[in-house]
């Protein structure tokens, strides 16, 4: 075996390997590491150090299901990630891949190493930034800027892909999914701080892939002047569930797919899954709506025209202004709304269900009074009114620092009700946010509470992360 290279089990198909990078390893630079060499089970390690590694990447390599290829950050002993810088940072010669301008780390083709479709990758414990314009990187065509569209993380094509407890920043789109990947899930992660000034192209995470997960993420803020939204999607058999969401121009903006062979025949396209979230709209930010469910390509027939289940979500929205819940694209899409805590600052009359068309059915929710259907002409149907559970404090713990746990003596405790097929027996809720970035099970006493967090109760941690399986 090479000096340095450690091996961690022996399989049939023979050695998994581990690379070491850092100070006092085998390799002192990302550069040096034989991307193109790895094999199903190997992990390549990087070690913190002070300065960033300022290093590009192609993964385009096959690992299995009981062996994962993984890339890994080793944090310092303070918990502090290693940092992969994009500004002037090197592509290793014997990597030849194109669109090395979309991306700081690209998964997807390459012609070294021989082009595949990549499988069963593990990304985690890495801080990744800087791939945007003006910065620049050294690669197969020598000095080049990135392009405005560029990720710190650009999938562009896999399938068996997890991103886990990394920090995306910096970057024209912190995360970027195309839509011939298949089952991804995006965990743990803090993503903010990205987009172009001026643009509203570029977001924070932009996806579209057959099945992906987003958990325990906290996404924050766009750059200054960055008109892009939160989570932008076109995907088929999209689930947001358990993350913290603040801000952007809009906090889901769910839309339209253009691939019809992988997205839009997809039969779980026309249902998408939004529970257990906090989705917070700040004073001052962009687009007043929380989430656009739907299309936004101008071809009605490409648009999602299902239902999105909306439960079990804590939105806080402290604009002055008006706030609108939802914008279903047409008549056609439908949201089941149940469970949720949706709290303005301003006046209840600020707050408006739809922004225009749409089919809305409304379980249990506590809202203000004096609520609105529409700001507008309403000119879908919104039924279940009824329902409502209506006052003017939901009882959180500390409001002003963030903490909408609830207080025992909330209006909202005990108050949830049983939600409808598919949800109830396909995405029933097991776990709840804890900030930042952790989770925990969600506390069974009876009967849930509204919202995404049970009422205060002594806090549980350090779950593994096996058991979120």
């Amino acid at each position: 075996m090479t000096l340095g290279l450690s091996v961690l089990w022996l399989s049939p198909a023979g050695s998994a390997v581990e690379y070491e990078v850092g100070p006092g390893k085998t390799y002192a630079e990302i550069e040096e590491v034989p991307w193109e060499a790895l094999r199903a089970g190997d992990t390549v390690s990087i070690h913190w150090r002070e300065n960033p590694y300022r290093a590009k990447l192609v993964l385009c390599v096959r690992g299995t299901p009981d062996q994962p290829i993984c890339v890994r950050g080793v944090p310092n002993g303070q918990g502090v990630l290693p940092v992969i810088d994009g500004r002037n940072a090197v592509t290793r010669p014997q990597l030849n891949y194109w669109n090395e301008v979309r991306g700081v780390i690209k998964i997807g083709g390459a012609n070294r190493p021989a082009d595949t479709t990549p499988a069963h990758l593990i990304v985690e414990n890495l801080e990744i930034r800087s791939g945007r314009p003006p910065y620049e990187f050294t690669g197969r065509d020598g000095r080049t800027t990135y392009s405005d569209n560029a990720a710190a993380i650009f999938i562009e094509k896999g399938e068996f892909i997890t991103i886990r407890n990394c920090i995306l920043h910096d970057c024209g789109n912190g995360l970027f999914i195309a839509a011939a990947t298949r089952d991804a899930v995006i965990e743990g992660c803090s993503i903010h701080d990205n987009g172009i000034e001026g643009s509203y192209y570029q977001h924070n995470t932009y996806t579209a892939a057959a099945g992906l997960i987003y958990q325990f993420n906290r996404l924050g803020r766009l750059r200054p002047g960055c008109g892009g939204n939160n989570l932008k999607d076109r995907s088929a058999g999209l689930v947001v569930r358990y993350n913290w969401i603040e801000d952007g121009n809009r906090q889901l903006d769910l839309v339209d797919a253009e691939d019809l062979e992988r997205l839009r025949s997809d039969p779980r396209y026309r249902s998408t899954y939004v529970y257990g979230n906090v989705l917070i709209e700040h004073e001052g930010e962009g687009n007043s709506q929380i989430v656009h469910y739907g299309g936004d390509s101008g071809r009605p027939d490409w648009y999602r025209k299902g239902t999105l289940y909306f439960y079990n979500n804590t939105v806080v929205s402290t604009r002055e202004g008006h706030t609108t819940l939802f914008r279903l694209s047409t008549n056609d899409e439908r949201a089941e709304c149940w469970n949720n805590i949706l709290y303005v600052t301003a006046d209840g009359d600020r707050l408006a269900w739809l922004n225009e068309s749409g089919v809305l059915n409304l379980g249990r929710n506590w809202i203000k009074p004096g609520w609105v259907a529409s700001h507008g002409t309403l000119a879908g149907r919104i039924s279940g009114t009824v329902n409502l559970l209506q006052g003017w404090n939901p009882g959180f713990a500390d409001p002003e620092e963030l903490d909408f746990r609830l207080e025992e003596t909330s209006p909202c405790v005990d108050q949830a009700v049983e939600l409808p097929e598919p949800p109830r027996t396909e995405h029933p809720l097991k776990w709840q946010y804890v900030p930042h970035q952790g989770r925990e099970p969600r506390p069974v006493d009876g009967r849930l509470d509204l919202g995404a967090m049970e009422a205060l109760v002594p806090a549980r941690t350090g779950v593994p992360a096996e058991l979120l399986r």
